[in-house]
């Protein structure tokens, strides 16, 4: 499964949402997309579902280009606050696996089963985690080889998020695949995500493994005078002075450390947010 954006851009009136973007995927794999508020996360999930069509540029799904008339049937995308029909669990189970003939119905009622969902219940009875959880059940059984989630569990207690985290595991180790997930909850998702996508003013700002992240991501502190005269051989993203210390947020290879200088590990949100954070002072 091949996955390829090029030099795609996309215009809402006079709001450039995708910006002259490429992007190959090619790998299974459960994918992170990280942005802030605007930078096109939405758009570039809507433009590689074919649910909106770009300006300019290309989009190819498996060899097949990719546009509202040609939506891609490999490609599955679920957004925010998407309903389902007010029939029970067991039915709109039923349903789904009448409209997808790879619809995995073992693995539907397993997972229901295991997360407290009764079959019985209607969809309009359940409490919105157990809407939400229903969906990305149903979704993940279809076997699409590209699933697209748009915060599916913003807003939601930790435990639903636990679930949804478990849930996801459990869907990809039962079929691999690409699985593209938008979350502000980047801390959380770090835990079951594999790869990392930023998109910035609807561009792709970094592309890379989450072993990428762990091994070159970090901060060094220290004072001044021995921080300063290490950054001229490092890539240092960004980097917060308090008095005469200094901590200098790193994105490259690891360094033997001298002596007064301490090395913390960054988390991925700390990563993306000094990372996209603008020029430090």
């Amino acid at each position: 499964m091949m996955i390829e954006f090029s030099d795609v851009t996309k215009k809402f009136r006079k709001t450039i949402a995708i910006n002259d973007l490429s992007l190959k995927i090619s790998d299974n794999g459960i994918y992170c997309l990280l942005g802030k508020n605007g930078a096109g996360k939405t758009t570039f999930m809507k433009l590689l579902a074919g649910q909106i069509a770009a300006n300019t540029g290309q989009i190819i799904v498996d060899g097949q280009v990719v546009s509202p008339a040609r939506m891609p049937i490999s490609v599955n995308f679920i957004e925010s606050g998407s309903v389902q029909f007010n029939m029970t669990v067991s039915e709109l189970i039923k349903s789904a696996a009448s409209l997808q003939t790879e619809f995995d119905r073992d693995f539907a009622r397993e997972m229901v089963g295991k997360f407290g969902l009764s079959l019985d219940k209607r969809y309009k009875t359940l409490s919105l985690g157990m809407k939400i959880m229903l969906t990305t059940i149903i979704t993940l059984a279809n076997n699409s080889k590209i699933i697209l989630l748009d915060e599916p569990v913003l807003g939601f207690d930790a435990i639903i998020r636990n679930q949804f985290n478990s849930l996801l595991l459990e869907s990809y180790q039962n079929k691999p695949r690409i699985i593209i997930i938008s979350t502000h909850l980047i801390d959380e998702i770090a835990k079951v995500t594999d790869k990392l996508i930023i998109i910035n003013d609807g561009k792709i700002l970094l592309q890379t493994d989450m072993i990428d992240i762990d091994e070159h991501a970090y901060t060094l502190i220290g004072s001044e005078q021995i921080i300063i005269p290490l950054l001229s051989e490092l890539n240092c993203i960004n980097k917060t002075k308090v008095g005469n210390m200094v901590a200098a947020h790193i994105y490259d290879k690891r360094i033997t450390l001298p002596n007064g200088v301490r090395l913390d590990k960054l988390t991925l949100q700390d990563f993306f947010i000094k990372y996209v954070g603008g020029d430090y002072e």
